[in-house]
């Protein structure tokens, strides 16, 4: 029986910028990370420890100075090509002058899906996120977290088995980005989706994650891997139980160690 591949397997990956010069940068070195389909991964760290620089690595937005990244058991590249991930940044990214439809139906657009099948596609998308009567509005007339659900949806629009996420929630209010968790970790089961997620907020990595990985000041390196055992059906009580105060416990430790491995490269989050 064949093995599954792995979502995500990144080997001795290293990043520098501007090689050889004044003012190079070891943003990353030999990081090594595997990720199981069906995983929600984390990556936390201190600022400028290089948790976006892998995401885009991952996404092969960048191409790393050495090391390889597979995806889907693809070459990042292939995978980039092939649009096995969807995106999501702080920012929606939302075109103000296309529809909330039209903007989810974008990746369709650019996979040749016809426009029956586009629109039928969007408004499934729509009632994912529970935003099913805002396909005809302009993407200013929402709100900030009703934007995030747009561009989620855009993302998981054309079934991509991997979704990265770079500090989606990071602009939102408390109360909205408790929302927006619960919502996303709702979203992911039903797509069953593998999802990995950039941020700095140790209970928000915890209450999404099956695993954190901890990386330290740069040059990034992974330095623990927390396994995060709350169970799938995660709400308010998951937060309120002991459990979950023990895992940001042991995240918050792991990073106060990570702080001491390697100096700080004076670059916020490449």
């Amino acid at each position: 029986m064949t093995e599954p591949s792995h979502a995500v397997d990144a080997r001795s990956v290293s990043m520098v910028f501007n090689a050889g010069t004044s003012g190079q940068v070891d943003a990353l070195v030999g990081v090594d990370l595997v990720i199981e389909p069906g995983e929600f991964v984390s990556l936390i760290g201190p600022s400028g420890c290089g948790k976006s620089t892998l995401l885009r690595l991952i996404a092969n937005l960048l191409p790393p100075t050495s090391g390889e990244v597979f995806v889907n058991a693809k070459p990042a590249s292939q995978a980039r090509v092939d649009q096995d991930y969807g995106m999501a940044f702080q920012k929606s990214g939302l075109f103000d002058w296309r529809t909330v439809s039209k903007n989810v139906e974008l990746p369709l657009e650019l996979k040749g899906w016809s426009k029956t099948k586009r629109q039928a596609r969007a408004q499934e998308m729509l009632e994912l996120v529970k935003l099913p009567d805002r396909g005809g509005h302009m993407p200013w007339q929402l709100s900030g977290g009703q934007q995030q659900r747009i561009a989620i949806a855009r993302a998981l629009a054309a079934h991509p088995p991997l979704l990265l996420m770079d500090e989606p929630f990071g602009a939102l209010d408390e109360m909205t980005r408790e929302h927006m968790q619960a919502e996303l970790l709702q979203i992911c089961a039903a797509t069953k989706t593998t999802v990995v997620f950039v941020t700095h907020s140790i209970p928000e990595a915890v209450y999404l994650s099956t695993r954190v990985a901890v990386m330290s000041a740069g040059p990034g390196r992974i330095t623990d891997l927390i396994d995060v055992d709350l169970g799938r059906d995660r709400d308010e009580d998951t937060r309120e139980g002991d459990e979950f105060y023990k895992k940001i416990t042991e995240v918050r430790e792991a990073l106060r160690g990570a702080e001491l491995t390697g100096p700080p490269t004076g670059i916020d989050d490449r």
